[in-house]
């Protein structure tokens, strides 16, 4: 739970108090019990929710490589991506442009870290070369990503301490290859691009 939500249950909770202790106790009626018993109630379940957000959060180990790095966070409550803010620029050609982020990390087995361009980058004349940047578990070098230019030497480009890319690290599953003669039928079968329509 955010801090504002713990003092405003505080807040509530010493107003029943006052209540109870007041000269005249027989305020605690139906109605204030009601509303005591509804309070208590959604602070369990916010409490109950908390805990199972606190529960599916993974710790990664991060490693600034350059003092001027930032630590990558959510921008918003409900973000899937945190930002990679750039640190310097790798190379920078007329066809494409590698920016460094000045951060290693240690993604834990099972995990995948997931490079996306942020959605600014239709206010730049990129495109990121290979779409989304794989990040393996036993990669421990710095995160860098590279662009495309679409208008060469005239691209509008990103510069250092701009937020450059997004990362996503996801768990995934584990695959493993069963040969056979046949598949199971579906109504889509071996339909390939445009059976659905356009």
């Amino acid at each position: 739970m955010e801090k504002e939500n713990i003092e405003d249950y505080i807040k509530k909770l010493t107003e029943f108090e006052s209540q109870l202790s007041g000269d005249n106790p027989s305020n605690a009626d139906e109605e204030f019990i009601n509303e005591l018993n509804s309070l208590l109630n959604q602070l369990g379940n916010d409490m109950q929710s908390a805990y199972q957000q606190q529960s599916m959060i993974t710790k990664v180990k991060i490693k600034k490589l350059d003092p001027n790095a930032v630590i990558p966070k959510y921008s918003k409550d409900g973000d899937a991506g945190m930002d990679l803010t750039i640190t310097d620029i790798k190379e920078n050609t007329s066809f494409s442009i590698t920016y460094g982020f000045g951060i290693a990390i240690e993604i834990p087995k099972g995990y995948v870290g997931l490079i996306f361009p942020r959605s600014s980058v239709r206010n730049q004349d990129l495109i990121l070369s290979n779409c989304v940047g794989v990040i393996d578990s036993g990669y421990r070098g710095e995160l860098q990503a590279t662009f495309k230019k679409t208008q060469g030497l005239d691209s509008f480009s990103y510069n250092v301490g701009d937020r450059g890319a997004q990362i996503m690290i996801i768990p995934y599953p584990q695959i493993e290859f069963v040969e056979t003669d046949n598949l199971s039928d579906t109504e889509r079968g071996a339909g390939g691009f445009g059976s659905t329509g356009s």
